[in-house]
This record gives C-alpha cells, sequence and structure tokens, in this order.
C-alpha cells in the first residue's frame, strides 16, 4: 500500500516538476534583431506596448523630415509595415505554441461515489499520461526547433520586406528622373513642332518633314504620361511597402538615382557566403533535424501510443459498520494487435527523405542564384559605368559640336534637334542601365542573405514541419 502511495505522489511531483517552462521577455524578437542588425544594419521592433509604437511613430517622423533615401525607407518600412508585425505576431503565437508543448501533459483526477441499503462506496483516482511523460524532453526539443524555424521566418520576412523596399525605392526614383528627361524633351519636341508649323504655313518645309516634327511632339507627350504613371504607381507602391496612412504628404523621394559606386563589389567566396547565411537553409536545416528527431520518437513508441497509470483510493462502508480502505494502480495500454505502428513509421520516414532532397535541392539552387545574382550585378555595373564613361561623354561633344555648326550657320535647326533626339535616348538609356544596377545589387543582397522566398513554399515547409512536430504521438 506505501509503494502505490509513493508510485502517485511521484507522478504528481513529476507533473509539478516538469511544467516549468516560460516566455522569453522579447517574445523570441533577438534573433530577428540581430539578423537585421548583422545584414542590413536596421532596427526591428515588435510593437506589443503603447511605449513601443510611440517610438516607432517618432523614429518614422525624423526620418520623413528630410529627403528620403533607400536606407532610410527600408527602416521607415521595418518601424511601420503593419504586415511586418503580423508577422512578428505569428513568432509570438509560435512561441506559445513552444510553451504548450513543452509542458508536461495535466493529471486527470476522478471521483466515484455510490450509496444505497446503508452502505457506502467510494473511490477516488488520478491518471497521468505515463507515455506522454517519458516523451516530453524529446517532444520539447522538437517543439524548440520548430520555434527557432519560426524566429529564422520571422527574420525571413523582414530581409524580404527591406529587399521588396529597395527595388520599390530605385524604381519610383528612375521613374521620376525619367519623367524630368521627358518633360525637357517635350519641350524640345513642342518648339520643334510649333517651328515646323510655321514653316509650313510659309511654304519652305514640306507636309512629310512637318509630320517627322509633329508625330515626334505627340508621340512624346504620350510617352511622358505614361512615364508619369508608372511614377505615381511606383510611389504608391512604395508608400504601401512604407506603410504609411498620409505618406503621399510626407514622403519626398529626390529627382534623380544615386551615383554609381567607383568600384564593384569583389566576393570570390559568394556561393559560401551564401550557402551560409540564406535564411531559407537554415529554416531547412532546423527542419531536417526537428523530421530526424521525430522519426527516432516515432520508432521509439511505434508499439505503444497508450499508457496511463491510475493511482485508486477505494473506501467502502458496509450496514455493520465496518469501513474498507484499498489502495492500488491501474495501467491502461494498447495492445498494437492491427496497428504495428508500420504506418507511422513509414510516414515519418518518408517525411525526412523529403525534407532531405528538399534542403539538397534547396542548397545546389541558392549556388546557382548566389552565381548568377553576382555576374548580373557586375554585367549591369559595367553596362551602367560604359554610359557614364563613354556614351554620355561621347553625346555631349556631338551636342556641343552641333550647336558650334549651327551657331556659324553650317547645320539648320532641323538637324540640331535631330541630334538633340538622340541625346535624349542616350541619357534615357543610361538612367536605365543606372536603374538595372541597383535593382541587380538589391538582388545579390537577397541572393545572399535570403528573404525572396514565396508564401507557397513557406507554406509548404510550415506544414511538413507541423507534421513533424507530433512525434507520431
Amino acid at each position: 500500500m506505501y509503494k502505490n502511495t509513493a508510485l502517485v505522489a511521484a507522478l504528481l511531483s513529476t507533473f509539478g516538476l516538469s511544467g516549468c517552462a516560460t516566455f522569453s521577455p522579447d517574445g523570441g524578437m533577438t534573433v530577428v534583431a540581430n539578423v537585421a542588425d548583422e545584414t542590413i544594419k536596421k532596427d526591428v521592433v515588435s510593437m506589443r506596448t503603447a511605449d513601443d509604437a510611440e517610438w516607432a511613430k517618432g523614429a518614422v517622423q525624423d526620418l520623413l523630415r528630410r529627403s528620403l533615401t533607400v536606407d532610410a525607407a527600408v527602416q521607415i518600412a521595418l518601424l511601420s509595415n503593419r504586415g511586418l508585425q503580423a508577422s512578428y505576431n505569428e513568432l509570438a503565437l509560435a512561441e506559445a505554441d513552444m510553451v504548450q508543448e513543452s509542458l508536461p501533459p495535466n493529471p486527470t483526477f476522478s471521483i466515484f461515489r455510490i450509496a444505497g441499503n446503508g452502505a457506502l462506496e467510494a473511490e477516488r483516482q488520478i491518471v497521468g499520461n505515463i507515455l506522454a511523460l517519458s516523451t516530453l524532453p524529446f517532444r520539447s526539443e522538437i517543439a524548440r526547433q520548430r520555434f527557432q524555424q519560426a524566429q529564422l521566418r520571422a527574420a525571413g520576412e523582414t530581409l524580404r520586406l527591406a529587399a521588396e523596399v529597395r527595388r520599390t525605392y530605385f524604381r519610383a526614383v528612375a521613374a521620376n528622373e525619367l519623367v524630368g528627361l521627358l518633360t525637357d524633351a517635350k519641350s524640345t519636341a513642342e518648339s520643334t513642332a510649333q517651328l515646323a508649323l510655321k514653316l509650313g504655313q510659309t511654304g519652305a518645309l514640306n507636309k512629310l518633314d512637318q509630320a517627322r516634327e509633329q508625330v515626334f511632339y505627340a508621340e512624346t507627350t504620350a510617352e511622358l504620361a505614361t512615364l508619369r504613371q508608372d511614377a505615381t504607381s511606383s510611389r504608391e507602391r512604395l508608400i504601401r511597402l512604407l506603410g504609411l496612412w498620409d505618406g503621399d504628404i510626407g514622403i519626398r523621394l529626390p529627382q534623380k538615382l544615386p551615383i554609381l559606386p567607383r568600384r564593384p563589389m569583389s566576393l570570390p567566396r559568394i556561393e559560401v557566403d551564401a550557402v551560409e547565411h540564406r535564411i531559407d537553409l537554415q529554416i531547412a536545416r532546423i527542419e531536417l533535424a526537428a523530421l530526424a528527431k521525430s522519426l527516432n520518437l516515432t520508432e521509439a513508441t511505434r508499439f505503444v501510443t497508450l499508457l496511463d497509470l491510475a493511482g485508486v483510493d477505494r473506501k467502502t462502508d458496509e450496514k455493520t459498520g465496518i469501513a474498507f480502505r484499498e489502495r492500488g494502480f491501474d495501467v491502461q495500454f494498447q495492445i498494437p494487435i492491427f496497428d504495428g505502428g508500420e504506418v507511422r513509421v513509414r510516414q515519418a520516414a518518408e517525411t525526412y527523405s523529403q525534407a532531405f532532397n528538399l534542403l539538397t535541392e534547396k542548397a545546389v539552387n541558392v549556388r546557382s542564384e548566389a552565381r548568377d545574382a553576382f555576374r548580373v550585378y557586375r554585367s549591369t555595373y559595367d553596362i551602367a559605368g560604359h554610359y557614364q564613361r563613354e556614351v554620355l561623354p561621347l553625346r555631349k561633344i556631338i551636342s556641343d559640336e552641333m550647336q558650334l555648326r549651327f551657331s556659324s550657320m553650317q547645320v539648320d535647326v532641323f538637324a540640331l534637334l535631330t541630334e538633340a533626339r538622340q541625346r535624349i535616348a542616350g541619357l534615357r538609356a543610361a538612367i536605365e542601365a543606372k536603374r538595372d544596377f541597383w535593382l541587380a545589387q538589391s538582388e545579390l543582397q537577397t541572393a545572399v542573405n535570403g528573404g525572396g522566398t514565396s508564401e507557397t513554399q513557406r507554406g509548404l515547409r510550415a506544414s511538413t514541419t507541423a507534421q513533424a512536430g507530433s512525434g507520431g504521438l
């Protein structure tokens, strides 16, 4: 009888001592903050209190007082984009799941009492799931790794938003620069069209040449309207990413793209850096480790899926006034007659193999993406630099020489205007080449650090990991 009571007491003690999992003070944001600081040199905050929201609002207002740079745009987005805050909420939910899965199962207490004809029988039971308790360390470790995945997913969302802001920023600024260029071109084309109309009225210009000048003005006007619409759409896209309610009033974009850096980056270890730092690869590695533990747990519990231990205390009072007291225990477990666990083991093994193959494929793709992104980066730098060093200076020489010849009446005004159209085309190509370089630089950063994962792939990985977390129980 003493042994049975000690067994129940030990069971209760184990339950009490094991239930000590707690929430972290920052909700798991330390990993996200470290990734943001080391990778893009930016601050992040999960706005859980009014003070957090007030601090973020003040920081955003300070950044909006100046002309918006790409770094300022990224920082504003990280502080005010509510979609990103929703990702941080998902991280907090993942931590709650980790804490819940790390706690031991609650025991069940039951009371049975029946009386009649002067007799009374009472029984008390406390029941605990021994199998769940014995596998608690394995399940806790799996839950911890799933939480680490959630932290990296939140960090990946941070990098994804930063990369998207950079791309949209450069497109918006390039659109502004092209609008400025085409605005000047429209003024020139309008003057040319009016001159051609007057010369045509005097008979000094035939209808063919007159129509050519007028159609240039018409095409330039239409193209300028298209570019203005593109600039407006790019601006609105940027405002959405920044999470600004009244951003159209406060945001001030520069009119020109930044100048090219003096030298391109040299990344001899580009593939190694990508494999080491890519967030999606780190998530896949943690997932594979969690699935390995899940497979081991499934194999260890394949034959026993239910094991309950109950401590029983029964008291019986009969008519004679004599009371009997009995103590003991009750054990319940399933007999693996029809289901020997083969299905669960096969499912766990195939899930592990699937994750391994996906990780291998991801590693191959990451190396290739990094190489391709670096080649595009270098080629766009060379092309943009070629325009800056060769094409535009030569265009300026041609323009100056044409001005001199026009002043000395060696060429007419239409030859001068033809050269002006060619110079505008060269300037536009140079702007687009510089825009492509800055976009390629953003893509290179994404290829090395991550942040470009699609929603479908994230959902697939989350689903696979959720299957692993059950541990076959």
